[in-house]
């Protein structure tokens, strides 16, 4: 028996990285998936190597509402419901502030920020409607917590996906729709492999458990956040992070 037999998700930002190792990680546990991805090829390939007849994969723009709606759509058309929405899609366009351009900001803003309220928000109404409760979980990250130079745009996208998480959580309770989100730190990415080997040393050195995370770290915490293992759970932040900044 898997920790999430009968039950279907949406991932948003699932062709690769953090939400296919999470699309993955559900597969194992017996869920059926849907990734949503702004690469529509890319997406598609993703979920034709997971399980055979576990997932599809969508195209779609996380910043355009009727994206969104067909995207959760799409799972309720395909498994018969929407238990579990997870919003990880996201972008870096970091520079100092007195560099970064109000498009930059923006963009930022609309895909991490309003991408999880729309997810949030349509997932949200698809659960209420089933009448069976659900979880969604909001990938944040540690940089929401504590800030980062060149990430005025990030952080604070970050930030209000806290917020969100929160706020969401109290509205949708009575629903028994349960919402919280996961602040993942330094994880092993295409993005940290491109990084100058000190700079990557010195952050290592920064994190108790002395070593940098893998993307299936941050899935085992989503398997817990959307299963039953915590279902008396909601509204909280759960950091992944080794110890760094705790």
């Amino acid at each position: 028996m898997g920790l999430l037999d009968g039950r279907s998700a949406v991932i948003t930002g699932g062709a690769q990285g953090i939400g296919l190792a999470i699309a993955r990680r559900f597969v194992e546990e017996g869920a059926s998936v849907v990734l949503g991805d702004l690469d529509k090829e890319r997406v598609t390939e993703a979920a034709a190597g997971i399980r055979a007849g576990s997932a599809i994969g969508v195209g779609c723009d996380v910043t355009d509402e009727s994206d969104m709606q067909a995207l959760v759509r799409a799972c309720v058309e395909t498994h018969g419901g929407v238990d579990v929405m997870v919003n990880n899609a996201g972008i870096t366009r970091d520079m100092t502030m007195r560099k970064m351009s109000l498009d930059d900001f923006r963009a930022v803003i609309d895909v991490h920020l309003q991408g999880a309220w729309l997810g949030t928000k349509y997932a949200g109404l698809a659960m209420r409607e089933q009448g069976r409760g659900g979880a969604i979980v909001n990938l944040s990250s540690i940089s929401g917590k504590v800030g980062n130079i060149g990430q005025t745009n990030y952080s604070a996208a970050k930030a209000g996906m806290v917020g969100l998480t929160k706020a969401a959580a109290k509205e949708l309770a009575h629903a028994g729709v349960r919402v919280n989100a996961i602040q993942p730190g330094l994880i092993r990415t295409p993005m940290t492999d491109a990084m100058r080997q000190d700079i990557l040393e010195q952050r290592v050195a920064e994190i108790p458990l002395g070593r940098i995370g893998e993307v299936d770290d941050v899935a085992a915490v989503a398997l817990f956040l959307a299963s039953d293992l915590s279902a008396y759970v909601t509204g909280i932040v759960v950091e992944v992070t080794g110890g760094r900044h705790m």
